[in-house]
C-alpha cells in the first residue's frame, strides 16, 4: 500500500467482508435450527463469496508486508482478528448444521 488512505481502505474492505460472512454463517445455524437445511447450505455459500473477498484482500497486505512494506497498525490487527473470526464461524455452522440434521433424524 502506497500511503495510509489505502491502508485502511483496504482494512475496511476486509473487515466488512468478513464481518458479513461471519453474519451469513451465524444466519446458517439459525436456518438449521428450523430445520433449513438447504437454505442453511446457500447461506454458507453466500457467506463464503464474502470471506474470499476479505480473504484475497488480506493475503496482498500480507504479500506487501513481505516485500518490506510495513503495514502493520492497530486497523489491519483488527482485520485479521475479524477474518480469523469469521473462519471460525464457518468451522462451527456447518458442524451445527450437520447436528441440527442429525437430531431431526433421529426424532423422525
Amino acid at each position: 500500500m502506497e500511503n495510509t488512505e489505502n491502508l485502511e481502505l483496504a482494512a475496511m474492505q476486509i473487515i466488512s467482508n468478513v464481518g458479513t460472512a461471519r453474519s451469513s454463517y451465524i444466519e446458517a445455524i439459525q436456518e438449521a435450527k428450523k430445520g433449513n437445511y438447504d437454505r442453511a447450505v446457500e447461506i454458507i455459500k453466500e457467506g463464503d463469496e464474502f470471506f474470499a473477498e476479505g480473504h484475497d484482500a488480506h493475503l496482498k497486505l500480507l504479500q506487501e508486508e513481505a516485500q518490506g512494506k510495513s503495514v502493520v497498525m492497530l486497523l489491519i490487527l483488527h482485520a485479521e482478528d475479524q477474518l480469523m473470526s469469521a473462519e471460525g464461524f464457518k468451522i462451527i455452522a456447518t458442524e451445527l448444521i450437520d447436528v441440527y440434521k442429525r437430531l431431526d433424524n433421529l426424532q423422525k
